[in-house]
């Protein structure tokens, strides 16, 4: 029976199950995104996501915790300089899985894992989703009315200068 039993052993012994994951949390950390099968990206979410919470602080002790999980210096960096400033105001949830469907050799569900708050394209069409047509429409006629209410305007006052000047 596998009463109380909820983590993913991957077919992998300990130690490499250990060391996957932490090349793999080094490989998101550095690159944002990688592409991954389904069982390990949510194994790896479970992994990282805890390491990107304690670097929330930087403290020394922050640090070596963290590359005690790591052992890789460049990315605990990478970690607390550009990631942490980044995800300071989120509460949690720093990373999101899509599936991308299936391997062509042996069917395996596939996805990417990225850092959300790192996701250009994601970025790009929330900030499209929160502009509204009617503001673009009424800051667009005022500009150009404005405009032309400014030359005809000035026209007939350049002329009756001229006129006066001539007599």
């Amino acid at each position: 029976m596998r009463h109380g039993k909820k983590f993913n052993h991957l077919s992998r012994t300990a130690s490499h199950r250990d060391a996957m994951l932490s090349n793999m949390a080094i490989s998101l950390i550095m690159h944002k995104r990688i592409t991954t099968t389904l069982p390990k990206a949510k194994e790896l979410k479970k992994f990282v996501e805890p390491l990107i919470t304690k670097s929330k602080e930087d403290t020394t002790n922050a640090r070596r915790v963290v590359f005690s999980h790591l052992q890789n210096k460049y990315a605990v960096t990478e970690l607390f300089q550009v990631v942490s400033p980044k995800i300071a105001d989120r509460p949690g949830g720093y990373t999101r899985i899509i599936k991308t469907g299936f391997r062509k050799g042996d069917q395996a569900p596939m996805c990417f894992i990225e850092l959300v708050d790192f996701d250009d394209n994601m970025a790009k069409t929330q900030k499209k989703t929160t502009r509204t047509r009617r503001s673009r429409k009424s800051s667009a006629p005022a500009v150009e009315a404005a405009a032309t209410e400014v030359a005809p305007a000035e026209a007939p006052v350049e002329e009756a200068k001229a006129e006066t000047a001539a007599e």
